[in-house]
């Protein structure tokens, strides 16, 4: 009898499509490929920093739950980055300066609403959010400051200074996941609620090339 696939991998398999066409979508795969501007990439910052206030506030509110705090670490945190980052990019008045898109909204009214009422729900969006930020992240910091000139101001969003080894994080990371106490129905519910997250980042990407031909129309 074959072994059980580990919930972890199963997750990573049934989510990849939803994730490489995330990442392709026209205005990230520009901003990869050198053909977005340094204004496209203010804009995505901008939204980064509305959603990264969702997560990490009910973050604060999933400590004293016994299964999602298990993923919680202060390592992880991106929200002083983003805003360094805003600072940076924008100006020391960056708040009056920037709005959330629609998909935002949405995104971030589905986040406080799971991250208060559903740990699983709220550990599938930490998922998406920063084992993609440990993983592909990595490299668009990289990419973003060969092509903008940037050097850690602008980019803090992408450095994990504490995080040595994040091959390693996304390993224990993963072995927690396979250790959830959820059974079969929760399991496919927290993969339903990963492709949400991967399906708000790829409306996220459609309304930030609205936005810029809409800017440019």
């Amino acid at each position: 009898m074959a072994e059980p696939i580990p919930f972890s991998a199963a997750l990573r398999e049934r989510s990849s499509g939803a994730h490489s066409g995330s990442e392709h979508s026209g205005f990230m795969a520009d901003l990869l490929q050198g053909r977005g501007t340094r204004d496209d990439y203010v804009a995505l910052v901008a939204q980064h920093w509305f959603i990264y206030a969702a997560l990490e506030a009910a973050a604060e509110r999933m400590r004293r739950d016994p299964v999602a705090s298990v993923f919680l670490s202060d390592k992880l945190t991106r929200l002083p980055a983003l805003e360094a980052d805003l600072a940076f990019l924008i100006g020391d008045d960056w708040r009056t300066q920037i709005a959330p898109l629609p998909t935002t909204a949405r995104y971030v009214e589905r986040i406080e609403r799971v991250g208060a009422t559903w740990p699983g729900g709220f550990v599938a969006h930490h998922y998406t959010r920063y084992l993609g930020d440990l993983s592909g992240g990595l490299f668009i910091g990289k990419l973003m400051a060969r092509q903008f000139g940037f050097e850690t101001n602008g980019i803090g969003f992408y450095l994990f200074g504490d995080i040595a080894d994040p091959r390693a994080f996304k390993d224990v990371y993963r072995e927690q996941l396979d250790a959830a106490p959820w059974d079969a129905a929760e399991q496919e519910r927290v993969i339903d609620e990963v492709l949400l997250a991967y399906r708000f980042n790829t409306e996220l990407f459609e309304d930030l090339a609205a936005a810029k031909q809409s800017a440019v129309a």
